[in-house]
């Protein structure tokens, strides 16, 4: 016995090696001195040879391997590994090994309605695994003289779960809209729980129409293909690819959400606020108001199921929304069981491009600006709270505080005059909410600020001293008159020039981070451009340094330049290697204020240069219109 199952473990050594290394030959010379041949258990887990060669994509192995067959022995070719695949489940893994799919059905065709463990047939494998081909042809196969009672049985699971569903996990958005075209019966299907096609579409985020607008532009100059050549390179293959996905992942969200009316079953919403503005009034909820500090709404938002349209809102598929709104516009004012509409869960997990599709919504937006959830909450006030996830893309405290208090102006702008002084059921107004949420934010804030300055302070007193000490020792020493010996170089005037902006820039940008040292670090001081300041200290001392390495630069041309090209570009490169970094760790933490700055400085720029033209196109109106005539009509000729 033991003789035996050494025996066994050598030829299954062999057989491994032989498949990885892709040596047919092999493979097959092994088989057949084996009494099962192709259908020998290989590994652990029940693995065929057979299952082997089609799981690796070796077609013509697979296909060799099932000549060892007789056909007598198909039956046999319903052998199921521990996780009840057949070897037809893996043909479905993979879109080489249709051929072998096809040689499969016409020795077994009863495998086609065979299950594994899952509940899934080899048709909703494919599905699953994402593979055009084999499921368009399995598809086919199973389409062919079979009524539509067992048709259903093979398209879901045991669990309630679709081939529409597991299609759209897959991001096979091709198989996806295939499923949905010829069984339009799965849409409206749920799963355990509870989530459509959309709605799970919805959550998984697909790239319809990509944000990077360089991305954008280059898919206008590459066609779409599933499947590039190997010879184009390995950038162009993803975009093609890419763009392939875009354009049936825009056809499938089209389809579903044509379909989808959730939208239309809605709650009411609440506008009775009662006393909730007054400070002094009883509270009209039944809720008792807790003392601590709440920074995130309660409940789990995940137990229910909730609209493709919330959903999308909530896990940021803003170009599910967008589709859903252009398509059915109205369903802007669908409210979800607490009383939130898509403007408060926008504002809460701080979708801004969603925020601004409804902001340009001009009619909807007056629909929901004014509007309150189940706690009396407006929109002010779900400002004040906010979703643990989010703390994964703040920088530091200091960023996240300023684009908190950012946010607040903007909705602040979009609410009405009452929404300022509503009081929740927790008997608090939006600012309150606002300002108790952000305390602790406020104090790593101030810490991280503080440090920051002193540090940076440090650093530019030091180059402050390096720079005015350079002013005294200048390249080449002074002549017997006491004047700089190099002083008619013109590498001389810009050592001059940058030791000057250096220590200038040094003092002042001192000056900027004593004023934030010294600063009481309150909301208010926060908001009055505290952090531009540490911005606009950094960009000093950046130049500052910058400049230092200019005149450093300089004194190494002015002293040991041997009046080389490539002598001095090697100068200047090592000059200026530590500026390049110092810009590249600390510039990235400020580049979206900067971009804002920019944007705005654009926009005034563009709005005064509106107002030139129409003062310059302005034409005055007599206040006696003439006539044909040349008499005036108000008046009679003389």
């Amino acid at each position: 016995m033991d003789a035996t199952k050494e025996h066994n473990l050598r030829t299954n050594k062999a057989l491994y090696v032989a498949m990885m290394d892709q040596n047919d030959d092999e493979v097959i010379r092994i088989c057949r001195g084996i009494a099962k041949g192709a259908l020998h258990t290989l590994t652990i887990h029940g693995d065929t040879v057979l299952h082997m060669a089609i799981y690796q994509k070796q077609t013509k192995l697979a296909l060799r391997l099932l000549d060892m067959v007789s056909p007598c022995d198909n039956h046999k070719l319903t052998w199921t590994n521990h996780g009840g695949n057949t070897i037809l489940h893996e043909t479905a893994t993979n879109n080489k090994t249709v051929p072998v799919a096809e040689e499969i059905l016409r020795r077994a065709p009863m495998l086609l309605d065979m299950t594994n463990r899952e509940g899934e047939t080899a048709l909703f494998y494919a599905a699953r695994h994402g593979k055009t081909k084999p499921y368009m042809f399995l598809h086919d196969e199973v389409c062919k003289g079979i009524d539509e009672q067992d048709l259903a049985d093979l398209l879901r699971r045991d669990d309630k779960f679709t081939m529409l569903h597991i299609a759209v996990l897959s991001r096979n958005y091709r198989v996806a809209h295939d499923i949905a075209v010829n069984h339009n019966d799965l849409i409206p299907e749920k799963d355990a729980q509870g989530m459509t096609a959309l709605q799970l579409f919805s959550i998984i985020r697909p790239e319809i129409k990509p944000k990077s607008s360089f991305k954008r532009f280059m898919f206008k100059l590459v066609q779409s293909d599933p499947n590039p050549p190997r010879y184009i390179i390995h950038g162009i293959k993803k975009l093609k690819k890419d763009k392939y996905t875009s354009e049936w992942a825009l056809r499938l969200a089209v389809l579903l959400i044509e379909k989808d009316n959730s939208w239309k079953t809605t709650e009411s919403w609440t506008e009775n606020r009662g006393s909730k503005f007054r400070d002094y009034a009883p509270s009209m909820s039944t809720a008792k108001p807790e003392q601590k500090t709440i920074t995130t709404l309660e409940g789990n938002q995940d137990q229910e199921a909730d609209t493709p349209l919330l959903l999308a809102t909530r896990y940021d598929s803003t170009d599910i929304v967008k589709e859903i709104l252009r398509m059915y516009p109205q369903a802007v004012e669908h409210v979800d069981k607490e009383g939130h509409s898509v403007l408060h869960l926008a504002i809460l997990h701080r979708r801004l491009e969603i925020i601004d599709i409804v902001e340009n919504m001009k009619f909807p937006l007056e629909r929901l600006r004014g509007k309150l959830d189940k706690n009396y909450n407006t929109l002010l006030h779900m400002v004040g709270y906010k979703e643990d996830h989010l703390k994964e893309d703040i920088r530091h405290p200091a960023k996240e505080l300023k684009d908190a208090q950012r946010l607040y102006k903007r909705v602040e702008k979009l609410t009405t005059t009452l929404d300022k002084s509503t009081r929740n059921a927790e008997q608090k107004i939006p600012l309150q909410v606002f300002y108790e949420a952000n305390e602790k934010l406020r104090t790593e804030a101030k810490d991280w600020m503080v440090e920051n300055a002193t540090n940076c302070s440090i650093v530019a007193v030091l180059i402050a001293t390096v720079a005015f000490n350079s002013a005294y020792t200048v390249p080449g020493g002074p002549d017997d008159f006491g004047h700089p010996k190099l002083k008619d170089k013109s590498m001389f005037v810009l050592f001059t020039l940058a030791d000057a902006i250096s220590l200038s820039t040094a003092l002042t940008s001192v000056i900027l981070f004593l004023k934030i040292v010294t600063s009481p670090f309150h909301f208010k001081d926060f908001e009055s451009h505290l952090f531009e300041k540490q911005l606009l200290g950094l960009i000093l001392l950046i130049t500052s340094v910058a400049m230092m390495m200019v005149a450093f630069a300089a004194t190494l041309v002015l002293t040991i330049s041997n009046k080389g090209k490539w002598s001095d570009l090697t100068l200047y490169v090592v000059s200026f290697f530590p500026v390049l970094v110092f810009m590249y760790f600390y510039i990235s933490d400020y580049m979206d204020m900067i971009v804002n700055s920019f944007r705005k400085l654009k926009k005034m720029i563009g709005q005064t240069v509106i107002w030139f033209r129409k003062i310059w196109e302005y034409k005055p109106q007599s206040t006696y219109p003439v006539d044909g005539l040349g008499y005036s009509r108000s008046r009679s000729p003389v």
